[in-house]
């Protein structure tokens, strides 16, 4: 199996100049009701896919939507008092009652389908799981890795027995590890070092931004994660830079799902400099309008060269498990995309208290808080 590290890859692709975004700054009330007016679209459209394939999405296609709920709720709640954005707020209110609707619903549905799956990672979709951030940072350049690990040597099943100690959902034991007591949050050796290791990059790097993102919303301050900050930075930082490398090859299909997910979990961690306006422009872009949904392009726009379809298997067998469907329509690429379009609406709508300018529309690099 090929070893071809995610960078290099990158570098594989056909180079494209990085452009400034075509959409407006939104310094006014009028063009910041504009560019809110094209990510709410983006986001009803995902939702009616939401809606015609519940019964079909799995978990992981949940949690995204669970996200871009209690964005929403937040929005809600900083800005209901904003007459200029009463319109806004109104749509916003009842984009979010129909997710809470539909996310109950499709509870009954992994229990059905995947119950074992269900009890382990059932509090990532639970309302209140996901705390919106207040303060925000910038990435810092300095911390990117010299190299980057071959994604081979990640094992997801490792990762995701981790994840479920920390979150105290425990059901069958892997590699010898065993439940944490109730109430403590704290991280065995084996994950320590799964979950701390340097050079990773790709999904890897993403399930560790997760891991420690995981414990911060659940309160865990003590041992490793009083280092919690350190290492969402680090991450982070990595994650700016593969996004980048994306940015500059053309965001070929394999890297779009990844590229989201690291939006929407840096976002989460109150990196701002995720959200930027061509970044935004491009994933709305995305989006299947008859569908609603983000996955796959058509064939007559995929322009992948050999080397990217080669390797498309190496950029998806490290994500969670994933629901691909017949029409190019992907669960995961979707609950991510909406995550990510989520914290754009966030940060949109709570500027300026958000710290420098959130929606950036020119390349220059981020600096460094």
């Amino acid at each position: 199996m090929s070893s071809l590290r995610l960078p290099l890859l990158l570098l594989l692709l056909a180079p494209s100049p990085l452009q400034p975004s075509l959409l407006p700054q939104p310094d006014t009330p009028e063009v910041k009701a504009t560019v809110a007016h094209l990510i709410l679209s983006a986001l009803e459209g995902a939702t009616v896919f939401l809606e015609e394939r519940l019964p079909e999405l799995n978990l992981d296609g949940m949690v995204g939507f669970r996200v871009l709920q209690e964005q929403l709720q937040g929005i809600q709640e900083e800005r209901a008092g904003d007459p200029l954005l009463q319109p806004l707020s109104l749509r916003v209110g009842r984009l979010a009652g129909r997710l809470v609707t539909l996310l109950h619903r499709s509870i009954s549905y992994q229990k059905l389908s995947d119950p074992t799956y269900l009890q382990e990672f059932q509090p990532t979709i639970q309302p209140g799981f996901w705390k919106l951030p207040h303060t925000w940072t910038r990435t810092n350049a300095s911390m990117v890795y010299p190299t980057f690990e071959p994604e081979d040597s990640f094992l997801e099943d490792s990762s995701d027995t981790c994840l479920v100690q920390l979150l105290g959902t425990w059901i069958s034991s892997l590699n010898g590890l065993e439940p944490l007591p109730p109430g403590r949050t704290a991280a065995s050796d084996f994950c320590r070092t799964l979950m701390t290791r340097a050079g990773c990059s790709g999904y890897c790097l993403s399930h560790q931004l997760l891991y420690f993102l995981s414990a911060r919303m659940m309160g865990c301050t003590k041992g490793l994660f009083r280092q919690s900050q350190h290492y969402m930075d680090l991450f982070c930082a990595n994650m700016m830079d593969l996004n980048r490398r994306a940015e500059a090859a053309g965001y070929a299909y394999p890297t779009q799902d990844i590229f989201m997910e690291n939006i929407m979990l840096c976002g989460i961690g109150g990196l701002i400099d995720f959200y930027k306006l061509r970044w935004l422009e491009a994933i709305l872009s995305w989006q299947k309008p008859r569908e609603g949904c983000f996955g796959k392009p058509a064939p007559e726009d995929d322009r992948l060269s050999k080397a990217t379809r080669y390797h498309q298997h190496f950029l998806s067998r490290v994500k969670r498990r994933e629901k691909q469907f017949t029409d190019g329509c992907s669960a995961h690429n979707t609950a991510m995309v909406v995550g990510a379009l989520g914290g754009f609406l966030y940060v949109l709508m709570e500027h300026p208290r958000a710290h420098g300018k959130p929606l950036q529309s020119t390349p220059s690099l981020p600096s460094s808080s």
